[in-house]
């Protein structure tokens, strides 16, 4: 399931991010060959112009003529631009051909006016290679840019002017761009994919472990309910036998309802982790005196513990400490820390509560000297349904649902707990909370 989800989300991810980079790459590819064109068309303009300037249009015997002998390409000179001009025709205001340069053109100007793409065919692609002057220029392009300019002199038409260029220089920058996009297109689209499967993985993890979380809590509480809910119907079955002891029919009627409470205490907690679940909203918050609020827990459990023969003691701060918190989510999880120290601390033990001020931060800790925790479960005593003896937990009545509790409400508060316990020699448990200067009047 994890993994066709995983799949799922690299070919949506290759898909999704393929197409932007095949639509970007369509743009780019059209941007650059709509400039590369107009760069083109300008410079064959510029050529025009120059050419225009060096038409002489005047009187001569009362006749009018028009003299070519000044301009490149159509009169006597060498060619001046880099031999980029196919062909230059010139052509009276009645648009008949009066000079030329390249291959023979008509003797009528038939052409449209301004920018035109000419494809050659073969056998005149093979005419313009053969001449000497211009078969670099050409080149093995079929497409050539045309113009065809009207030339003015006193705002007076004194002919037309066509010239024409290879295309050959922005067809190679294309081809260049082309290929590099044809190469480099699919290898973006390999590594989008490797990266969306990558992706696939990071963003499936927290899934996977949510859903093995949610696996493993089922399994345990199936079986916590399971194994009470067993018992009363063995004890039920007895109580219907006849004859029965009233005694023993009695003792079965206080297991009953022994194993009931110990249910309603476990279906309790559950439904406390599922409601609690999250951060606190501010308004579920106020403003306590540390302390004071401290100070009776401390009664509290100061007669519990003198029951049990153990030491119990307290440290507070002698300033004022007011802290942000829900008073009854802490004292539930105080109230548990402090439970599983007289718990599991044996006759003569100590137990010790203090608060620590460290620069911004509130540190509650209980300290013990019990029977402590093995080193190999200490990572995973804040797991739900964790025990780290299973029998003891049963015999006291735990369910491994008090310390998840416990890291549940300090987690919600924005604090953290950690516990150091060494086996037979105790263990100390710590509430960090933040103590920022909104929580002190």
């Amino acid at each position: 399931m994890f993994s066709r989800s995983r799949r799922n989300l690299a070919r949506w991810f290759t898909l999704s991010m393929g197409s932007i980079l095949v639509l970007f790459a369509a743009i780019l590819y059209f941007l650059e060959a709509k400039d590369q064109l107009r760069a083109f068309d300008q410079e064959l303009y510029n050529t025009s112009q120059l050419m225009a300037a060096g038409v002489e249009d005047g009187r001569y015997q009362e006749q009018q003529r028009i003299s070519l002998e000044d301009v490149p390409i159509l009169g006597g000179e060498a060619l001046p631009f880099n031999n980029k001009i196919i062909y230059a025709r010139w052509y009276t205001p009645k648009k008949q051909l009066l000079e030329f340069f390249g291959v023979i053109p008509s003797e009528q100007l038939n052409n449209q006016l301004g920018f035109q793409t000419i494809k050659l065919d073969d056998a005149t692609q093979k005419a313009y290679q053969e001449g000497d002057r211009v078969s670099s220029s050409i080149g093995h392009s079929k497409l050539l840019r045309q113009l065809t300019v009207p030339v003015f002199q006193d705002k007076q038409l004194i002919g037309y002017l066509e010239i024409a260029a290879s295309l050959t220089p922005v067809e190679e920058t294309l081809w260049s761009l082309r290929l590099f996009l044809i190469v480099g297109v699919p290898i973006a689209l390999s590594v989008i994919g490797l990266t969306g499967w990558f992706l696939g993985g990071m963003a499936m993890q927290p899934i996977r472990q949510s859903y093995e979380q949610l696996q493993r809590f089922t399994a345990d509480a199936s079986h916590e309910l399971r194994t009470p809910l067993q018992a009363i119907r063995n004890y039920a079955q007895f109580g219907l036998l006849e004859p029965i002891d009233p005694s023993q029919q009695q003792s079965s009627l206080e297991n009953i309802d022994q194993l009931a409470e110990s249910m309603g205490m476990l279906i309790s907690n559950l439904l406390f982790l599922a409601r609690n679940e999250g951060k606190l909203k501010p308004e579920a918050l106020k403003l306590v005196h540390l302390v004071s609020w401290l100070e009776t827990l401390v009664e509290e459990y100061a007669d519990s513990a003198k029951a049990k023969n153990l030491e119990f003691t307290s440290e507070f701060p002698q300033q004022l400490v007011m802290l942000r918190i829900n008073p009854d989510l802490m004292r539930q999880a105080i109230t548990n820390l402090l439970n599983n120290a007289c718990r599991y601390t044996p006759s003569g033990g100590k137990v010790h509560l203090r608060v620590v001020l460290v620069s911004r931060w509130v540190i509650i800790e209980v300290q013990d000297s019990g029977i402590g925790i093995p080193e190999a479960d200490l990572p995973h005593i804040f797991e739900r349904f964790y025990r780290v003896d299973s029998v003891r937990s049963r015999h006291t009545g735990g369910f491994g649902l008090g310390l998840a509790i416990v890291q549940q409400i300090v987690q919600a508060h924005g604090g953290e707990i950690r516990a150091v316990s060494r086996l037979g020699e105790g263990s100390t448990f710590q509430i960090t909370l933040p103590f920022t200067p909104q929580s002190s009047p």
